[in-house]
């Protein structure tokens, strides 16, 4: 499962403005290279949406199945806000929706209905 943690509005190419979605995932131990202590991280990513504002807002806490993954991309810039530390990355974090199976229905050779 996923959380909707926040919003955020962002403009297209275009000028217009469109809000996204700021989805987190379930909190992870990650032991650090540095200094092997381990700390709580989350995996986060946003997806576009048709939403205004104000939905987007009611939508905070909101669960989704699925989760966050890291899938490889062209290298591009990435400028650390704390830091400003530049560095190149070249993965970014998607969401996945969880595939649910729905009750399927099939037929035997005979033509009598067998539930799957």
């Amino acid at each position: 499962m996923v959380t909707v943690s926040d919003y955020a509005v962002r403009q297209n190419a275009e000028g217009k403005d469109f809000v996204v979605l700021i989805l987190q995932g379930d909190m992870e131990l990650v032991k650090s290279q540095t200094t092997g202590s381990f700390y709580a991280t989350a995996k986060k990513c946003t997806i576009t949406s048709t939403f205004n504002e104000h939905t987007a807002a009611a939508l905070i806490g909101k669960e989704i199945p699925g989760k966050i993954i890291k899938q490889d991309c062209e290298p591009y810039e990435f400028i650390v806000p704390e830091t400003a530390e530049v560095l190149e990355l070249s993965h970014r974090w998607v969401y996945v929706p969880e595939v649910q199976k729905h009750n399927e229905i099939t037929f035997s050779k005979n033509g009598s209905l067998v539930e799957a």
